[in-house]
């Protein structure tokens, strides 16, 4: 007995009912807005290693000034060999342990970054040289980068975690595992970038 052929005008309508199912459900808006987080920690992590790149340039031209504060330097080397020492995978952005640890060691670095150029307010000589200052003013741009960056992460994982949550897309969150992703935020961040006050009337503590 020969095998019936399936109708295709069967087949076509289930195939277009069940994309207006999974359109309705918020299939669709699941996949945009994880290729959005995707692409927003993309954009953090690489304004992040614009950072850690110019570091050793501005502790080389640093260490050329005489009697520079040693301990400064190297809690900024240190801070910069432990944020660039965690391994950045894909999975870290969805595991609330790992990018915690991600976000202390950056805030670390920032804020020896933030004390090194508080202490070289003290030293004429590299507020006179060029070559520092230039770099200065890339660090300065490449930070505000990673919070202009930092921000749309945060804004994107917020926009699908709201998706995730509400009612009826998370039960398709269920029912394809859309777990709510962690959110980016760093600690005293404001204690961070605010500007240091320093004071020429005595030399900077150690």
């Amino acid at each position: 007995m020969p095998t019936p052929k399936p109708n295709r005008g069967i087949l076509a309508a289930l195939v277009i009912s069940s994309s207006l199912m999974l359109s309705g459900c918020g299939y669709n808006e699941f996949q945009r807005l994880d290729e959005q987080v995707k692409a927003s920690w993309a954009e953090v992590l690489s304004q992040y290693q614009r950072r850690a790149d110019l570091i050793p340039n501005i502790v080389n031209t640093v260490k050329g000034e005489a009697n520079f504060e040693q301990e400064t330097l190297t809690k900024v080397v240190e801070a910069r060999a432990k944020a660039t020492s965690i391994q950045v995978t894909p999975e870290l952005a969805n595991d609330p342990a790992a990018l915690k640890q991600f976000q202390a060691a950056q805030g670390e670095l920032s804020g020896a970054l933030s004390r090194l150029l508080m202490v070289t307010e003290n030293y004429p000589n590299l507020k006179a040289n060029q070559g520092f200052q230039d770099l200065r003013v890339q660090l300065e741009g490449t930070e505000n980068r990673i919070t202009v960056a930092r921000n749309r992460y945060i804004k994107s994982v917020a926009d699908y975690n709201v998706l995730a949550r509400s009612f009826p897309t998370n039960l398709t969150a269920m029912v394809f595992s859309y777990q709510v992703k962690p959110s980016f935020e760093v600690e005293n961040e404001g204690a961070i970038k605010a500007a240091p006050t320093v004071s020429f009337d005595k030399p900077a503590s150690k």
